[in-house]
């Protein structure tokens, strides 16, 4: 079983990779709109310390959202002045590099940030916290240590939570241990550490606890945070593979994807297992002729802890835990109603 699941990792994640790199090859990556700059998102007081936060989608999606909202809550309730801006695609690390510049030059007294390349952007986060401007990572860690604190869900554990998810769903439809089926993927970036450690999380659970003859397809499709892009990847897995039973979509573009094109075309026959409470992924939730859960992150609070955590190392306070997991609750017909479930869903 361990050499089954190291050779079913490997050739999962070579699939991945190669994803970016076909793209390149083929120059079809659309043009990317340029980071705005940062405006204010509270009333703007003298004396109040300014955050600036700086995400990777700032338009058209329900979880970037709900951290936006956050974030406004954040700035009144610790009586501080926040900004915002970000990129509008999730591959523009080289927008975000600007903004933590611009940040800076501004005298920001301090910076949260979801970093788009958790790699490409390391270098630059350690330059401006080396300087003295504390840096709060929210949704996805960096590949440096120069930073004060992450708040972000485990994103491997989350992965397993949707595995384990998938298995039981297409389990309550009547699939069969000895019936042949596949489940099909797509993700928002290749460049993403918090996609990755998802996919990772997932394909570790689903190896070693799904039946043998259900299938990942390896043609894990990717859709560089675009939603009708995502829909496209949808419904070339519908199209080209007829086995197809269940779907995962690690972020939220991807979960809209899948969950749209699932109801546009019916497809009751289809187990959708999607991060974050969209639209659409709650129409299928609440319709018993669908198969749907969400992997419900709590992003409304990373904001609140990054500015709350912000002012203190202002301050002079040190953060206790270099990493904090915000956690994950499972939403499904069986649980939205209890009141974790709740709690959670009014905050998202």
């Amino acid at each position: 079983m361990k050499k089954r699941m190291i050779s079913f990792l490997c050739g999962a994640v070579m699939m991945f990779s190669s994803c970016a790199a076909d793209r390149s090859a083929k120059n079809d990556t659309p043009e990317i709109a340029p980071a705005p700059d940062f405006y204010p998102i509270t009333e703007i007081k003298e004396g109040r310390k300014n955050i600036y936060f700086i995400l990777k989608i700032l338009e058209g999606s329900s979880y970037w959202d709900v951290i936006i909202n956050g974030a406004k809550a954040s700035g009144d309730l610790y009586d501080c002045n926040i900004y915002l801006s970000g990129s509008n695609v999730e591959t523009d690390w080289q927008g975000q590099q600007r903004l933590l510049d611009d940040a800076e030059k501004a005298g920001a007294d301090a910076v949260v940030l979801a970093p788009d390349d958790s790699v490409k952007l390391s270098e630059k986060i350690a330059e401006v916290h080396e300087r003295g401007t504390p840096v709060i990572l929210i949704d996805t860690i960096a590949n440096t240590e120069e930073y004060d604190v992450c708040y972000m869900t485990d994103n491997l554990i989350a992965g397993q939570y949707a595995a384990k998810e998938m298995i039981a769903q297409l389990t309550a439809m009547g699939k069969q241990p000895n019936e042949y089926l596949q489940v099909g993927i797509q993700v928002g970036a290749t460049t993403s550490l918090t996609i990755s450690e998802r996919l990772a999380g997932f394909l570790q659970y689903w190896t070693d606890n799904a039946p043998s003859d259900w299938e990942v397809i390896n043609d894990i499709k990717c859709n560089d945070g675009d939603v009708e892009k995502a829909k496209k990847c949808a419904a070339e897995l519908m199209d080209g593979y007829p086995d197809l039973c269940g779907v995962f979509g690690p972020n939220n573009g991807s979960s809209v994807g899948f969950a749209s094109t699932v109801r546009e075309r019916g497809r009751t026959d289809i187990a959708v297992i999607g991060f974050d409470y969209c639209d659409d992924l709650a129409a299928l939730i609440d319709d018993s002729s669908y198969t749907a859960s969400s992997i419900l992150q709590r992003q409304y609070y990373m904001s609140i802890y990054a500015t709350e955590s912000a002012l203190k190392i202002i301050n002079g306070e040190s953060p206790k835990k270099k990493f904090v997991d915000t956690g994950v609750i499972v939403i499904n017909p069986e649980t939205i109603n209890t009141p974790e479930a709740q709690e959670a869903l009014k905050n998202s």
